[in-house]
């Protein structure tokens, strides 16, 4: 009578599944040894014991055989990213290419040209589209111009607030001028009188004798003087009186 089938699931008896795992790991060791040999295949094999004992074996030696498996799979890896990639990008370059010539189309029927190919109604929606556009168009031109209008307003009003400053300023600066001048003709006034004073007193002056040193008022006349005939000399009589 064989063997029955055996359940696969963790031992529960410590003891019976170490026994297992020793059992199990020799002869999963010894049929890749045996593999190994018999189909000249790179073998490696690697077992951590539930304690964490590392049990390996490799034909070629453990870490040839894990680096010759890290090339392979990410070799294999970074291809068919490359490939997905590349599907990708294509598939995109396609996208962009067919919207660019439908937006070229759509600028030529823009500009009225190659319309024989369009019905009535792409006509007739082509027609609305341009109503709209220059409906916008003119909008925003009279935006603008409304913007413009607004910002000479603006300065107008600046400019006015500036002359009626200047206009104050000019006016302030003519009455103190005037102030300034009305002084002036006052002071200029006032001299002209001295100055006429002081001219009939020279002129006064000018008109009595030249000989005159403080005694003008006692002295008499040359003419009514008698003259000294003596031979004395030539005083006034003035003097010698």
């Amino acid at each position: 009578m064989g063997r029955g089938r055996v359940e696969l699931k963790r031992i529960e008896n410590k003891i019976n599944r170490q026994v297992t795992f020793s059992k199990r790991r020799n002869g999963l060791l010894k049929k890749a040894y045996e593999l190994s040999v018999l189909c000249d295949a790179e073998v490696a094999l690697i077992v951590f014991s539930s304690r964490g004992k590392l049990y390996e074996f490799g034909s070629a030696g453990t870490s040839k055989t894990l680096e010759r498996y890290q090339r392979c799979c990410y070799t294999s890896q970074d291809a068919a990213i490359a490939d997905r990639e590349t599907q990708n990008w294509c598939h995109e370059v396609s996208k962009l290419k067919a919207k660019f010539e439908s937006l070229q189309r759509s600028q030529r029927h823009l500009l009225g040209e190659d319309l024989g190919p369009l019905s009535i109604k792409e006509l007739q929606q082509l027609e609305r589209q341009l109503e709209a556009s220059l409906s916008q168009a003119r909008q925003r031109k009279t935006q603008i111009m409304l913007d413009q209008m607004e910002e000479l307003r603006r300065k107008e009003r600046h400019l006015g607030e500036i002359n009626k400053q200047l206009k104050i300023k000019l006016e302030q600066e003519g009455a103190n001028l005037g102030a300034i001048q009305s002084s002036w003709e006052a002071e200029a006034a006032v001299g002209g009188n001295s100055y006429q004073i002081h001219l009939g007193q020279s002129s006064a002056m000018d008109c009595e004798p030249t000989l005159q040193i403080g005694y003008h008022q006692f002295v008499q006349p040359e003419a009514g003087l008698p003259r000294n005939t003596g031979g004395e000399n030539n005083f006034m009589l003035g003097w010698v009186l």
